[in-house]
């Protein structure tokens, strides 16, 4: 058996894709090393630590290296600018191999250029935080995924029956009850959610080192972030499989807003009332019916049209549209409306 769900062939793509899995290999992170020491060479080129043409010809050597499965870090385009920060301090931060002068902090410049990376102000190899900020990112995406699986899964409930996931033929089945059809990526997208909390605690966990050499901490980034990353991808491509082919049953909407016999818009009510009757005493009134209403099992419209004092300031009209919950959605639509909009 697998040590990790992410590394076994059976779940591995549950929790992750292969794409992302590829970021992390030990192909990836040896030639994103060749990658590092090529662009050092033609910073130092630059600023004339080394002949301006070693760069070029150090370059040009990396490039006929032959290794296989060639990937790059260019899918996390969306982290933070002050995350992404080249790291060049040697072995005390102090770049005291370059000399006294400002020479080691203008390759470090450099190096930022070749690399595509921010320059930071003062070296920060035991300065975690950005670390730790982009696994927290990732928790909070998860958290999102999270929420929305869980919703999914409680309306895909029997005594709900509001949504399903894309039926798949014996996706979800269980091995003793065929009837089953769990929503096999909501679990799945919830679990993983969990999984990046865990590891964003990792990452503050690792901020915390001693002066300028850690004596542990950090090591704990490098199982933090490759799962972190492999399992935010793998609830994304889950939600992506999920809501990309929901099934929404308005029919059980639209019954389970009634069954609650209107109690559900007691607030509409006591609205519509208040003018009348001031907030107070319309919020008397329909507490009232409402109690009525559940020890009479009755709907509270049928409540409220036996109370006399309505009769004078309301037509059955009004207390109908008062009790009914699809007259009562406020801006939902305008906010869905905007929402779509904006992600078009």
């Amino acid at each position: 058996m697998a040590v990790s769900a992410l590394d076994s062939r059976i779940f591995r793509n549950l929790f992750g894709t292969q794409e992302i899995r590829d970021i992390f290999t030990d192909e990836a992170y040896v030639q994103s090393l060749i990658e590092v020491e090529a662009a050092l060479a033609r910073a130092e080129a630059t600023v004339g630590v080394i002949p301006a043409e070693a760069g070029k010809a150090i370059t040009d050597a990396f490039a006929s290296l032959q290794i296989d499965i060639l990937r790059h870090l260019e899918r996390i385009e969306e982290i933070e600018q002050r995350c992404l920060l080249v790291q060049f301090g040697g072995a005390a931060g102090t770049i005291a191999a370059l000399g006294a002068d400002d020479t080691g902090l203008r390759v470090r410049e450099q190096l930022a250029t070749e690399l595509g990376l921010k320059n930071p102000d003062i070296t920060w190899h035991v300065a975690r935080d950005n670390i730790a900020e982009i696994l927290n990112f990732l928790a909070l995406v998860g958290g999102t995924l999270g929420k929305i699986a869980l919703d999914v899964m409680i309306m895909s409930s029997n005594e709900f029956d509001e949504v399903s996931e894309p039926f798949v033929p014996h996706r979800g089945a269980s091995s003793t009850m065929p009837q089953k059809r769990n929503p096999i990526s909501s679990e799945v997208i919830l679990a993983a959610s969990k999984m990046l909390r865990a590891n964003a605690s990792l990452g503050l966990d690792a901020m915390v080192t001693d002066f300028e050499r850690a004596s542990g901490p950090w090591h704990l980034e490098w199982v933090a972030i490759p799962d972190a990353f492999v399992t935010a991808v793998g609830a994304l491509h889950q939600t992506n499989f999920a809501l990309g082919g929901l099934v929404v049953k308005v029919d059980s909407m639209r019954r389970n807003l009634y069954s609650t016999k209107g109690l559900i818009v007691g607030e509409a009510v006591m609205m519509g009332l208040a003018p009348h009757l001031g907030r107070q005493g319309a919020h008397d009134l329909v507490y009232e019916a409402c109690k009525s209403a559940i020890e009479q099992n009755r709907t509270l419209l049928e409540v409220l049209e036996e109370i006399p004092s309505l009769a004078g300031i309301t037509t059955p009209e009004q207390l109908a549209a008062f009790c009914d919950p699809l007259k009562y959605m406020g801006a939902s639509q305008l906010m869905v409306d905007g929402m779509v909009r904006r992600a078009v």
